[in-house]
């Protein structure tokens, strides 16, 4: 085990004195902002609809989303975090519309890990081996799974018509259903494809930080064990501060499988946990810290005319 990790650390100082090293840290740094100026862009697109932010201000909302989701239960800080960019328009309905928003990602999230399991359950499962109708029945149980999210998705605004059914004497949470029509099916899909780019920014980054700290994975293979990852930890109610180790031990455990049957020389746990983490602190912890910046100069509370 002491010999493994002496390796594992000399083929670490090895890759530090490579000039190529620097090189790939800086387009991993870049894809971080390819990443937040996307998700930028959709929230301004989307929030849009109740009040035009400028850009500064969305890039403030944001940032300061992320600081507040690293104390809440799977980020679910984030939604009230922007808002108080907001100067005019109802912030119960920027909430809303910034779930919306996460919907759209959690979308894709689950649609790409519905699909990699197909995959991963014909590769790297027995189960489905011996019998191909329990597997073709997979196939068309996760089929029927995905058009089921896209349809629920594309048609949100019969949201609308479900909140219109609350009592009178509620005519305020009624009003907040008038959100969901907001947004027309060609809007929708500009979204779903904003988050469906941050997606593949994310599976990119992984791959070459895998790469980087020694861990030779084809680009496909790191694709379809990243989805499985990016589902499982969708599905795992943690907390941002301590979803560090979580995620080290799904990636240790999805990266591992794939070495264990294609590879077992070539693993590195090491490697695996130090991509996953530095993935962490550079799509996290840095945009939390310059989200820092910008909480304490909200105002949280509206001047009473």
């Amino acid at each position: 085990m002491k010999d493994n990790l002496d390796d594992t650390l000399l083929q670490f100082e090895g890759n530090f004195r490579q000039t190529s090293f620097i090189g790939s840290l800086l387009l991993i740094g870049g894809l971080m902002f390819v990443n937040w100026m996307l998700e930028i862009f959709k929230w301004r697109f989307l929030i849009g609809k109740i009040e035009k932010v400028s850009f500064l201000s969305a890039v403030v909302a944001v940032f300061s989303g992320v600081t507040v989701s690293i104390f809440t239960p799977n980020r679910i800080g984030e939604y009230a975090g922007r808002v108080f960019v907001l100067e005019k328009a109802d912030r119960w309905e920027g909430v809303l519309i910034t779930m919306l928003g996460s919907t759209s990602q959690l979308l894709v999230t689950l649609i790409a890990g519905a699909v990699g399991f197909i995959f991963f359950a014909n590769g790297y499962l027995d189960l489905f081996n011996s019998e191909t109708y329990y597997f073709n029945g997979l196939v068309l149980i996760i089929g029927i799974f995905i058009v089921v999210l896209l349809f629920l998705f594309f048609n949100i605004s019969s949201l609308t018509g479900i909140f219109n059914k609350i009592p009178l004497k509620l005519q305020k949470l009624r009003h907040y259903g008038t959100v969901f029509s907001y947004y027309r099916k060609p809007e929708l899909l500009v979204v779903l494809l904003l988050s469906l780019c941050r997606y593949f920014v994310f599976i990119t980054q992984f791959y070459l930080l895998l790469n980087l700290f020694g861990v030779s994975i084809p680009y496909g293979s790191s694709f379809l064990m990243a989805s499985m990852i990016f589902l499982a930890m969708a599905a795992i109610p943690t907390i941002t501060l301590t979803e560090l180790g979580i995620r080290g031990s799904v990636a240790l455990y999805f990266i591992g499988l794939y070495f264990d049957f294609h590879n077992p020389g070539g693993r590195n746990d090491l490697g695996i946990v130090t991509a996953s983490s530095v993935l962490w602190l550079i799509n996290l912890a840095i945009p939390a810290l310059i989200g820092a910046i910008f909480v304490f100069r909200l105002k949280f509370f509206r001047k009473q005319d």
